[in-house]
């Protein structure tokens, strides 16, 4: 017999470690098939909510928010690069090359848990995660968030009207404000059955302990 679980993934497509966390929460959903089962919905944070539609250099933007160099940075990329491999998620060896306003990708995210079938959200997640940090592309863009769309099965001509539009803009500003006002400061932000908080890109070893302990008290 398995147990069931809810889990809200809170996290930003420009978010490395959200990507990292992904993959080891999934493999750890995969070693636990045979006693838990998960319902996974992807909710929105914004790491750079104020971000214009041109994008910033990314090394320049680590720079300005975190004051780290370029040796740093370039330390740190590694260090992702190698947790994505252990997970099955293979990072852009050059990085990301700049950082674009994600909010237009969470409103197709949106559209993806109410109206697509069972499965498309999950799916549209880890393209538009690959397309950000494998690919390096603009996910500002209109064209290649459609783009994205399509490949998962999705319409592309409703992914154009809804980005055309202002469509699932406040369910998403609802959703984020919900997990800011439950103190959701940083992402990946797993909450399952809405009560047991991982935080970080934590190791599958680290999710799966967690999940059959809470599995076990469900």
């Amino acid at each position: 017999m398995t147990t069931s679980l809810k889990i809200d993934f809170v996290s930003d497509v420009t978010c490395p470690w959200c990507a990292v966390g992904l993959g080891a929460l999934e493999q750890a959903l995969a070693k636990l098939r045979a006693e838990v089962s998960a319902d996974i919905h992807f909710q929105p944070f914004e790491l750079n909510p104020h971000m214009g539609a041109e994008g910033q250099d990314a090394s320049e933007h680590l720079t300005e928010k975190y004051g780290s160099t370029p040796e740093q940075q370039a330390q740190i990329r590694e260090s992702i690069r190698q947790r994505g491999a252990e997970v099955g998620f293979e990072f852009k060896a050059e990085g990301r090359g700049r950082v674009w306003n994600t909010f237009d990708a969470h409103r197709l995210l949106q559209w993806a848990e109410v109206e697509g079938a069972a499965g498309q959200q999950p799916a549209l997640k880890k393209a538009l995660l690959k397309a950000c940090h494998g690919r390096a592309e603009n996910m500002s863009s209109h064209a290649i968030l459609a783009d994205v769309a399509e490949s998962v099965g999705l319409d592309r001509e409703r992914a154009e009207a809804i980005l055309a539009s202002d469509e699932f803009a406040a369910q998403v500003r609802e959703r984020q404000q919900f997990y800011a006002r439950a103190g959701i400061r940083s992402v990946p932000a797993i909450i399952i059955n809405d009560k047991h908080l991982i935080s970080g890109g934590q190791p599958a070893e680290v999710f799966e302990q967690a999940l059959r302990q809470i599995a076990a008290e469900a």
